[in-house]
């Protein structure tokens, strides 16, 4: 089991690619990083990393596996980064042991141009890498890492460009699929979205004369910094200063934010596209009920991200809302050697049912998804063993059936649940009384959208239900990857 899960089922849950995170004009910027870091700890937990800049020491940079409170924290590290301007990013962690990955593939990563350093920090997924990694290789660049983001500091060392705003200009239009990109100079911080804007970048103001830049409102919140806007789609900022100049150096197409930002990844004390998350997911349970209504005693949640829905869902069926699981706060790290016995604890380590509570009850589970479904078996054993009389599986989100390629670490398509099974045969499965999803208009009228969603101009992304992939993932597809038009 690996020591830096965050979700107590995170073998069985999508897991968001990373975080990221900058400030420039504050006075020990990366202890203000280390603290936005903190705050997206939930976007990614095996590693972290901070670059900072001082005019009298230069880029100075620490990489790390593990929280950002285990490493970040301490002095003998943060004394290490002075500078007023400094990136982080936080990474996301892995299904298997830490050990698949390496320290050089922890960003923020860093290049020196002839015109001065600069550090890049990406969250997102660039679905032609293979295709730029081997043309760069063959034209002579030697790659330190395996990741897809270091294709951009290479990109801008082949661009011919006076200055470096205007090299990661070049580079990031030679990208294709999702980024949401934090840069550092010497004197400057950038922000970049992609075209589409599938992943979030926030801008907000610290005091008179300081910016940051984060991946979420929430880490603006923990730092003290007012949030002034989003990064529009396609725009480019660049902070100097108390100067911010934007700038919009891709081709303009329709916004498809990743609509799963919603649902599950984000936190939900953040804000996005003027919407509380939280709110965004309690209105999700309330179409749920609407949608999928059933006869019973208790409302529970999947704790923790199936809390708001399950609040929604019994608020709008007046079916009692209740803790039917309560999650132990403590079990941030495996604390003994895992062995086979004790893995197959590891469900009632990490959550236990409330048996006083649930016993001769008719129980409805709200979770915020099913993945491969081994996760909701668990838990349906669990409620069944303390004496539940029913067990009915309500899901805050549509049957995810497609992978996503643009920055979420998902299952191949062949080991995701609802791509090999009809909802009756996934309910029988996992051995439920009910399971019903979320429609995709649904999910749309919660997030915003009062007609649901417009199969001709659809506002979100969803190719995780619904296969449609806005920028086609030219990687996977040349390695065999069959669309969902010519796989069906």
């Amino acid at each position: 089991m690996h020591p830096y899960l965050s979700h107590p089922f995170d073998d069985d849950k999508l897991k968001e690619e990373c975080g990221i995170f900058g400030v420039i004009g504050v006075s020990d910027a990366a202890n203000f990083t280390a603290l936005g870091l903190h705050a997206l700890q939930h976007r990614g937990q095996e590693a972290g990393g901070i670059v900072a800049y001082h005019p009298d020491h230069g880029f100075n940079s620490a990489r790390r596996f593990g929280y950002v409170r285990d490493n970040f924290t301490k002095a003998d590290v943060m004394d290490t980064l002075p500078g007023q301007l400094a990136i982080g990013h936080v990474r996301y962690s892995t299904a298997g042991s830490k050990g698949a990955t390496a320290i050089r593939d922890v960003q923020p990563f860093f290049g020196e141009f002839s015109m001065g350093g600069c550090a890049i920090a990406h969250n997102g997924n660039l679905t032609n890498a293979s295709a730029l990694r081997k043309e760069l290789i063959e034209r002579g660049s030697i790659f330190q890492s395996s990741s897809d983001s270091e294709c951009i500091i290479h990109l801008m060392a082949r661009s011919i460009q006076k200055n470096l705003s205007e090299r990661i200009k070049d580079a990031l239009r030679a990208c294709e699929g999702a980024f949401s990109v934090v840069a550092m100079t010497r004197t400057k911080l950038i922000g970049v979205r992609d075209p589409l804007g599938v992943r979030p970048l926030v801008l907000g103001r610290i005091g008179d004369s300081g910016w940051a830049l984060s991946s979420e409102t929430c880490a603006l919140d923990i730092i003290g910094a007012d949030f002034v806007r989003e990064i529009d789609p396609g725009e480019m900022v660049v902070i100097e200063g108390n100067k911010i100049d934007s700038s919009r150096p891709f081709h303009p197409a329709p916004s498809r934010f990743c609509i799963f930002e919603k649902v599950y990844f984000s936190r939900p004390d953040s804000i996005i596209g003027g919407q509380s998350v939280y709110e965004t997911r309690h209105r999700i349970g309330m179409e749920l009920a609407i949608e999928a209504p059933v006869e019973a005693d208790l409302v529970c949640p999947v704790p923790d991200s199936g809390t708001p829905a399950a609040i929604g869902y019994s608020q709008q069926s007046g079916i009692p809302y209740a803790m039917g699981i309560i999650r132990n706060q403590y079990m941030g790290r495996t604390f003994i050697e895992p062995t086979d016995a004790i893995r197959n604890m590891g469900v009632r380590l990490k959550l236990n049912v409330n048996r006083a509570l649930i016993k001769g009850k008719r129980v409805i589970l709200v979770d915020d998804s099913v993945v491969r479904g081994t996760t909701s078996r668990k838990i349906k054993d669990m409620i069944l063993d303390a004496g539940a009389a029913e067990v009915h599986f309500r899901i805050a989100s549509p049957p995810t059936a497609w992978p996503c390629f643009y920055g979420v670490d998902t299952p191949e398509r062949s080991k995701l649940l609802a791509a090999t099974m009809t909802e009756d045969e996934m309910r029988d499965w996992i051995g439920v009384n009910s399971l019903k999803f979320i429609s995709l208009d649904g999910l749309y009228r919660a997030a915003g959208e009062a007609a649901g969603r417009d199969p001709r101009a659809p506002k979100f992304c969803d190719a995780c239900f619904s296969g449609d992939y806005p920028v086609s993932p030219s990687d996977k597809i040349a390695e065999g990857f069959e669309m969902k038009d010519a796989a069906e």
